[in-house]
């Protein structure tokens, strides 16, 4: 039977869960999902009034995560993944995000308030770096100026929405419909009344009651979305 190297062991050691620092209502809301989906999560606040208020709700410790010192004494380098909740105070943003690159963290996520903060992440070494408020702007920007029900931004404008079917669609297949070949973009799931979603095919026929997983460019998408 092979032995495990230490450098096995180690891997292994860093895959163990997500570090969450801050706990403001998008670190809070990341290591409460995290908790109850059953992944491994500690979280990392210096404020003792959040401390408090999240004790018992999943594992936490009182720390400054500023200080580099802090992050090795609760064991940062032991996950893979870490979250930059702290928003509001850039400097401290950019403080606890530089300390996890120091240590090597190999996913480092960070949240940002502006475009300009998100810059100065993605320049110190944030690997991945979101804004809550304009993403979340420019999804419901999509959802009350037309017939999207749901809308997700992957990257590069290509895009996955929820949709009814253009009256056009009704009663055809997709195949019929040639949909790809007329708008560009591509059903991917269809959800008749009651049922679960399925894998859409050429020979899936669309009713006027179904919802629709589409996807393909933003543009294209909306385009196809206004038809009646």
């Amino acid at each position: 039977m092979p032995t495990r190297s230490r450098k096995d062991a180690e891997r292994e050691v860093r895959d163990a869960g997500v570090l969450v620092v801050g706990l403001g209502r998008f670190g809070s809301s990341i290591a409460l999902t995290l908790d109850r989906l059953g992944h491994d999560v500690l979280a990392v606040e210096r404020s003792p009034a959040l401390i408090q208020h999240y004790t018992g709700r999943f594992p936490l410790v009182e720390a400054d995560a500023t200080n580099p010192e802090a992050l090795v004494q609760v064991g940062a380098k032991d996950f893979s993944v870490a979250v930059v909740g702290v928003g509001t105070s850039l400097e401290a943003s950019v403080l606890i995000t530089g300390n996890l690159v120091d240590i090597g963290t190999p996913q480092i996520w960070a949240k940002a308030i502006s475009a300009e903060h998100a810059r100065i992440l993605q320049r110190i070494g944030a690997h991945h770096v979101v804004l809550p408020e304009a993403d979340a702007g420019n999804r419901v920007a999509h959802l009350v100026s037309g017939k999207l029900l749901d809308y997700i931004e992957v990257e590069d404008g290509f895009t996955i929405v929820k949709m009814r079917p253009p009256r056009e669609t009704q009663g055809f297949t997709v195949g019929q419909s040639q949909i790809r070949k007329r708008y560009g973009v591509t059903v991917i799931g269809v959800k008749p009344p009651g049922e679960e979603f399925v894998y859409a095919t050429e020979d899936t026929r669309i009713s006027a009651n179904d919802l629709l997983i589409v996807s393909g460019h933003a543009d294209l998408l909306e385009r196809f979305a206004a038809r009646p």
